[in-house]
This record gives C-alpha cells, sequence and structure tokens, in this order.
C-alpha cells in the first residue's frame, strides 16, 4: 500500500550549465510543491502504513529548512556562493545543481535516511519511501525512486556535503538536528502526538 503527503516551501535558485538563458544566469524563485510516497505492505495498530501526524514532524522539518531560502550549487562561482552567503540568512549549500530532479535526490537521501534511523512507536512495519515528485511550476515536475537517488552514474548525494545554513539550524527544534541525522543517531517517533 501507498500513502502520499504534499508539502509546500519556497525557494530560490540558479540552474547552471541548463539550456534555459533565465534560468541558468539569473536568480529565480518557484513555489514548490513536493510529494512524499511511503509504502509498506503492512499496517499499524490503528490500520495506517504511517500515522499523517508523524510526518508533520522531521519530515516537515526538512522541507521547511528549504522554505524561503537560496538553494546554491557547492561548485559554482566561488564569490557568488560568498555573496549569496552573505546576503541571506537563509541558505542551503549542496554537492548538486539545483535542479527538480536534484532536489528529488537530496530530498529522497534525507528522507529515506530518517526513516532508517526512526524507531518506530505504534507497530508500524517495513515503512519505506517509495519515490519523491517535487512540482517546480504548476505545469512541469521531477519523480525521484530510490534507484535515481542513490544511482551511482550520478554526483552521489552526501550528506557530509550538504550544508545549512546558521539561520535554518536556529528553526530546528533540535539544533542538531542535521548533525544526529548525519551520524547514525536513533530518532523516536512519539506514541501520541
Amino acid at each position: 500500500m501507498i500513502i502520499r503527503k504534499l508539502f509546500e516551501f519556497e525557494n530560490a535558485h540558479i540552474v547552471r550549465n541548463c539550456s534555459s538563458k533565465r534560468c541558468k544566469t539569473s536568480i529565480h524563485g518557484h513555489s514548490y510543491k513536493i510529494e512524499i510516497f511511503l509504502e509498506s505492505s503492512m499496517l499499524d495498530h490503528a490500520g495506517m502504513v504511517y500515522d499523517f501526524g508523524l510526518l508533520k514532524q522531521e519530515v516537515r522539518q526538512i522541507i521547511d529548512s528549504f522554505d524561503h531560502a537560496i538553494t546554491l550549487f557547492k561548485d559554482d562561482d566561488k564569490q557568488y556562493l560568498e555573496d549569496m552567503k552573505k546576503h541571506s540568512k537563509r541558505f542551503v549549500i549542496l554537492p548538486v545543481n539545483a535542479s527538480a530532479e536534484n532536489f528529488c535526490r537530496v530530498f529522497f537521501v534525507l528522507i529515506d535516511t530518517l526513516l532508517k534511523q526512526t524507531k518506530m512507536q505504534n507497530g508500524e512495519q517495513g515503512v519505506k519511501l517509495q519515490s519523491i515528485i517535487v512540482h517546480e511550476t504548476r505545469t512541469s515536475y521531477a519523480q525521484g525512486f530510490r534507484e535515481d537517488a542513490y544511482n551511482k552514474n550520478l554526483t552521489q548525494i552526501n550528506l557530509e556535503e550538504i550544508e545549512f545554513s546558521p539561520e535554518i539550524k536556529a528553526d530546528w527544534t533540535d539544533r542538531d538536528f542535521f548533525e544526529k541525522l548525519k551520524n547514525g543517531s536513533t530518532f523516536i517517533n512519539k506514541k501520541e502526538i
């Protein structure tokens, strides 16, 4: 069985090296919609794959980290990166270009890692991230699956190479959230929210 949860966030970027002149040469923003698809062949004590309320905890925190932020590609022009960091309190630096396709891969790795490190409290079993859809515009989206997120032929999404600005970290319920995610700490779902 598959369940879906939709989140929204506002973000700015430049997608270097693409065909569209406006896209590759000018900072621009999108009202993103991101769909998270979870699957399991089992149901929890309440007859659910995964309580939607639980997705409003750490998963929402991951998505919200990109809200009203600029996403930067670590290999972009060094002066540009420094200027953006100087003039924007909310920024995320990624090891890949900030395309919708790469957003799918980044979000997949972040959320997949979180799910693998989460101790369930309500009988959830075998819950896996099935796919992610990132809507960049009303008419355009990219969908990513496990084989896309971990594709050996593409630049790997290494959590160590993702950087969140201090302003973003200050908004987290636990300022060490990302460090815990990177070092394999266990996250425990609340029994009741």
